[in-house]
């Protein structure tokens, strides 16, 4: 059985200063490899000396939209920097009406841009959206986007059918193990085998039975095993098809076997 953590942030207090541990806990949880995301110019090149350092870990460019001031990458840029070959996709990008408040038009700017440089890329785009369900998808069509992902999904059925139609994979982390996510829940169910990806958004949403110790990429084991439970299915089966769809989404990763070749 393998697994993939399709999201964490392995550059973050708490996974940063012990990697090593970090990366032999994932094998240990047949995790073979980990997509660590940007959020920022200066978190790109620290999650990019991580992906070469460790042939197991790849990782993207992107600004998250959480911060107005935060310094952005041009087009070009993010056009520029996807072509090293350890970088597989655009973002951490989208829209957050949870932190941000007003006028938000730098926030659509921003994800705008990061949709045209998926779209020249041919990389996925990582989606961000919180308490924006309606823009995003707004957005994401207005762009043609051609491939992505909607991270740590957190919305319900009808954002999910949305999403599919567009193209779109769905990713669940460990929110989708805690009692008060019904929604995620019933999302989870409805979602097709071919299109679902887990991840842990780590080192935060530690799922059960972890909830509220630090997360890592280890952790992915316990979200297939619940979505597996919740889905009627074998977690080895989950495990067969998420892995498989992580490489038909972020098609620059070789799977560990080629790597190795």
């Amino acid at each position: 059985m393998q697994l993939i953590d399709s999201h964490c942030h392995l550059n973050f207090e708490g996974l940063a200063g012990r990697l090593d541990e970090v990366l032999a806990n994932m094998a240990q949880q047949s995790v073979a490899q980990a997509l660590a995301i940007s959020v920022s110019r200066s978190s790109f090149e620290e999650v990019l000396a991580i992906a070469e350092r460790y042939p197991q870990i790849y990782c993207t460019v992107g600004i998250h939209p959480d911060r107005e001031d935060a310094e952005e990458f041009s087009v070009r840029e993010l056009v520029s920097r996807a072509q090293h070959p350890k970088v597989v996709g655009i973002g951490e990008t989208g829209l957050d009406y949870y932190w941000c408040k007003g006028d938000l038009a730098w926030q659509h700017q921003r994800f705008a841009d990061h949709i045209q440089a998926a779209n020249e890329t041919g990389l996925p785009v990582i989606v961000h959206t919180r308490d924006a369900a309606e823009d995003t998808l707004r957005l994401l069509k207005e762009g043609n986007i051609n491939s992505g992902v909607i991270h740590c999904f957190s919305e319900d059925t009808a954002f999910a059918e949305a999403a599919l139609d567009l193209g779109l994979y769905i990713s669940f982390s460990g929110l989708l193990t805690f009692k008060n996510a019904p929604l995620i829940q019933e999302a989870a169910k409805y979602v097709p085998a071919d299109r679902i990806l887990v991840e842990t958004d780590a080192p935060f949403l530690a799922p059960v039975p972890k909830r509220g110790k630090p997360n890592e990429p280890a952790y992915v084991r316990h979200t297939a095993e619940f979505l597996a439970k919740l889905r009627g299915e074998q977690v080895e089966d989950v495990a067969a098809y998420t892995t498989e769809n992580f490489y038909r989404l972020f098609r620059k990763v070789p799977r560990p076997e080629s790597a190795a070749a």
